[in-house]
């Protein structure tokens, strides 16, 4: 018995004449935010104009626009992102602070602080260990197969 395959799943479907769902609710709200701004704001039309023009510019780069053509990634993941990038904590890895080195003179938050010894492993004894468990394991392989 043979099956279809669905393809081109990644398309979404269009249901208000050529707008998909996300297309429609965000040209929908950038029009509803345009009306909201020449209805309530008093001021004259030319002037209501400057701010409901960048409104339906973004409204429309949400809906149509993606950045990175042949990718999938829409306009919204990437100012999703940038929004996220502003608001969240951001982590310094590398900050230099100058000391002065000061020598034969020990340090006095140095000596409250006990020092932890870690074993060094030369590049022999790292070979033999790894050859050590490269071993065991084939010969633990080799039980349970018999």
């Amino acid at each position: 018995m043979r099956f279809q395959v669905p393809q081109f799943i990644e398309i979404e479907d269009k249901i208000f004449g050529q707008l998909t769902f996300k297309q429609f609710v965000y040209m929908g709200g950038g029009l509803g935010m345009s009306f909201m701004v020449y209805q309530f704001l008093p001021v004259p039309i030319y002037i209501s104009l400057i701010l409901i023009l960048p409104i339906l510019a973004f409204a429309g780069a949400l809906a149509f626009y993606k950045p990175y053509n042949p990718s999938p990634m829409p306009f919204s993941a990437l100012v999703e992102s940038a929004f996220k990038y502003v608001v969240n904590e951001k982590l310094y890895i590398w900050k230099k602070h100058d000391r002065p080195v000061v020598s034969g003179v020990p340090d006095e938050s140095t000596e409250d602080i006990p020092m932890l010894s870690v074993p060094k492993l030369s590049d022999s004894k790292l070979k033999d260990l790894t050859w050590s468990l490269d071993i065991n394991n084939s010969v633990y392989s080799d039980k349970r197969q018999r």
